[in-house]
């Protein structure tokens, strides 16, 4: 085994390769471009499974570097192949859409998009989760290695995926005949902004890095009556106070302290007076683990607790609790061991060890996962890109300053050394994987 790109990142005793300052000055000069794009796919914000404009602005950009694109799978995606001579398939995957939430940032291309959620309701949207800086660094490597083709040798796989935020878009890109009808994958790469990592750097984590994402909505049955006689009730409030306080013992009691699990009770709405016992009350949990085994043990005990709950509450059998498991799953996220030290060395090497460290498994969920576990199983890797300008970095390690999180209304990366870096490293990895005999 061989990779063509180690005469790119090579140490020599001046320093870094000519070959690699050629690759960081083809992306300095490709920033305007990037930037102006990163801007319009900011300010242009698009909700799950409604990705349409974004998806033909990217569509439009593979098109132009001459990839053969298909349109329309598993919603809006798309996917991008660029065939150049024998060699491994490599599949870099960005994700599409944004949130239901107002931009705060004043930014001068802050988002004042508004559409229709899922729930019929009218909600600003933002891209509070970076998938803007994925787009747009997708681009810029797809520009890079479309300009280094006589650097590698292979088939390139782009994807743009739908409905991320929802954990749906992987599956229904699958469904759709992801890896049946286009080139399977010999590895799968993708980026994740990191809202608490410097600019200019990047993270990894071999093995588990995101969790596995359920959501559960448990309807809780009473007998409602008036406020001022309960005796003469099954209060469904009481019941549902009782499930979410149990539910807190399957983390510290049912599941070995040594292994990470989330519980959490997100909405419970009962009611609608002050003196009026409802018939039901509805609870909405997300639950967070990382193995296959504790995710089907906590899932059974959430049913256990629910159902005795009301037992012990007097509630014959056919009133029991109705747990509903969401099918908007997403499956932990499983970074390959050695696919993800081949590549964390090869960065380390071009970027500086300081500029790439070791992160830490998290509790968000991530569907690029599903690529992964697709059988027979294809090595994975998903780094974490730093996005947070020196400034504020500096102030956040010595306690003056609070970062905000992904999902915040004031989320706000700092573009040109998130993008360039992501684009640098991205280009990278690739060409490091398509350089293989």
């Amino acid at each position: 085994m061989r990779s063509y790109i180690l005469a790119f990142v090579c140490l020599l005793t001046g320093g870094i390769s000519a070959h690699a300052d050629a690759l960081k000055e083809a992306v300095a000069q490709d920033y305007a471009y990037l930037e102006s794009l990163y801007q319009h796919l900011h300010a242009n914000p698009e909700l799950s499974f409604k990705e349409e404009q974004t998806a033909a602005r990217l569509v439009k950009e593979m098109k132009e570097l001459g990839f053969t694109v298909t349109e329309k799978v598993g919603g809006h995606g798309f996917v991008s192949v660029l065939e150049n001579g024998d060699g491994p398939t490599v599949m870099v995957r960005t994700d599409l859409d944004a949130l239901p939430v107002e931009e705060r940032t004043g930014l001068p291309y802050a988002s004042k998009i508004k559409s229709v959620e899922q729930t019929g309701q009218e909600v600003s949207v933002m891209h509070a989760c970076g998938h803007d800086v994925h787009m747009t660094v997708w681009t810029g490597t797809a520009r890079r290695l479309v300009a280094l083709k006589d650097q590698w040798q292979g088939t390139l796989v782009m994807i743009g995926q739908p409905a991320e935020e929802r954990g749906a878009g992987a599956a229904a890109m699958l469904k759709d005949g992801l890896f049946e009808r286009f080139p399977r994958p010999d590895y799968n790469l993708a980026w994740h902004v990191n809202p608490s990592l410097a600019a200019g750097m990047v993270s990894y984590k071999p093995e588990f890095s995101y969790a596995n994402v359920d959501s559960v909505d448990i309807h809780v049955k009473g007998i409602g009556g008036h406020g001022a006689y309960p005796h003469t009730t099954k209060d469904p409030v009481v019941i549902g106070s009782q499930i979410v306080l149990a539910l807190q013992t399957i983390a510290s009691r049912e599941i070995a302290a040594q292994v990470p699990v989330v519980v959490t009770v997100g909405a419970f709405n009962a009611g609608a007076k002050h003196n009026v016992i409802s018939d039901g009350a509805h609870l909405q949990l997300t639950v967070r683990t990382y193995s296959d085994e504790t995710r089907n043990k906590v899932l059974s005990s959430i049913e256990r607790i629910a159902h005795n709950t009301a037992r012990v509450a007097g509630l014959p059998e056919d009133m029991l609790p109705e747990v509903v498991l969401k099918d908007e799953y997403t499956p932990a996220g499983y970074n390959n061991p050695a696919l993800t030290e081949r590549i964390a060395t090869l960065l380390k090497e071009s970027l500086g060890d300081e500029k790439v460290v070791l992160g830490q498994a998290v509790m968000g969920g991530e569907d690029f996962a599903r690529y992964g576990r697709a059988e027979p199983r294809i090595p994975s890797l998903m780094l974490s890109l730093g996005s947070v300008s020196a400034d504020k970095y500096a102030a956040f390690l010595k306690g003056d300053l609070r970062l905000p999180s992904l999902h915040s209304s004031v989320y706000a990366p700092d573009p040109e050394p998130t993008i360039s870096t992501g684009v640098y490293a991205m280009t990278l990895a690739v060409l490091d994987l398509m350089g293989e005999e």
